[in-house]
């Protein structure tokens, strides 16, 4: 199963910067998986997609919310997927998770059914 090790969180000021790094390892269950896609957890337990990027970073999608100031890019090499996050707001504090997707299509990032392979996150905090 693909194990994801998230890092990069932090307390930031708003308006500051934070990159985020998934690290997947391990070998796939199911290799008709054809992206990773970043979620957060909020004050509030409110559960949000963020941004998602096919296999060959060909394809990415974005929540309005981060739109135009988030960067989802990938470097397969490493086997890492990254997040990079400009003018920070106090609504992007969150428990930030990384995971396999099903399917990243134009406009669509589709949830593997049954996903439970969630790696331990790694917590963002924006405040003065």
């Amino acid at each position: 199963q693909l194990q994801f090790v998230e890092s990069g969180g932090g307390l930031v000021q708003p308006g500051g910067s934070l990159r985020l790094s998934c690290i997947a390892s391990g070998v796939p269950v199911d290799n008709d998986d054809d992206g990773i896609g970043w979620f957060r957890q909020t004050p509030g337990n409110k559960h949000e997609g963020v941004a998602c990027i096919d296999n060959s970073g060909g394809t990415t999608n974005y929540a309005d919310t981060v739109k135009g100031r988030f960067t989802i890019s990938r470097d397969n090499a490493k086997n890492t997927v990254y997040l990079q996050m400009n003018n920070l707001e106090s609504e992007d504090t969150a428990m930030y998770y990384c995971a396999q997707l099903r399917t990243v299509t134009p406009g669509r990032c589709g949830m593997i059914p049954g996903f439970n392979s969630w790696g331990q996150g790694t917590q963002v905090t924006v405040s003065s």
